[in-house]
Formats: C-alpha cells, sequence, structure tokens
C-alpha cells in the first residue's frame, strides 16, 4: 500500500485506509471516501499541494496534508489513460 499522494497523475486505486480521528475524518467521509471507493489521480499543483482526484464521478481537491493521511492500493486493470493538463 501507499499513500495517495505517490500516486502517478491518470493513475487509479482503490482507498483502503482513513485518518481514524479529527477533521479531515469527518471531511473524507462526508466527500465520499470511503474504504473501498475507487479514485483517480488527476493532478497537482505546480509546487505539488494541492492534489486534484476523481471520486465517485466529481473531481475533488485535498491539500497535500490530507492526502498523505489516505492509504489505497493500486487497482488492477487497462493502464491509465493520460491526462492532459
Amino acid at each position: 500500500m501507499q499513500n495517495l499522494t505517490e500516486l502517478a497523475p491518470g493513475s487509479s486505486a482503490i482507498v483502503r485506509d482513513l485518518p481514524k480521528q479529527g477533521a479531515a475524518f469527518l471531511r473524507l467521509r462526508e466527500m465520499g471516501m470511503l474504504p473501498g471507493t475507487k479514485i483517480t489521480f488527476l493532478r497537482a499543483a505546480p509546487l505539488g499541494d494541492p492534489i486534484e482526484i476523481k471520486v465517485r464521478g466529481y473531481n475533488l481537491t485535498l491539500r497535500k496534508s490530507e492526502a498523505g493521511r489516505v492509504l489505497v492500493e493500486p487497482a488492477s486493470g487497462p493502464p491509465p489513460e493520460p491526462v492532459q493538463v
């Protein structure tokens, strides 16, 4: 497993673990990020913070500090399509 910030742009993964308490705990769950949810890493800002992911059909922007606490497992399947920036 790796954290969300370690994914390459365009790659997909399955959420496996989230923070157990604090503001990030509620915020991530309210936005639909639950264990077992498939996400796609879209892009990162020029300095790496924030990052943008696709989750449950919408684009979501997260602070790198929040994304670093989300553990994911790379999704199996066809290779990701390139992301145009």
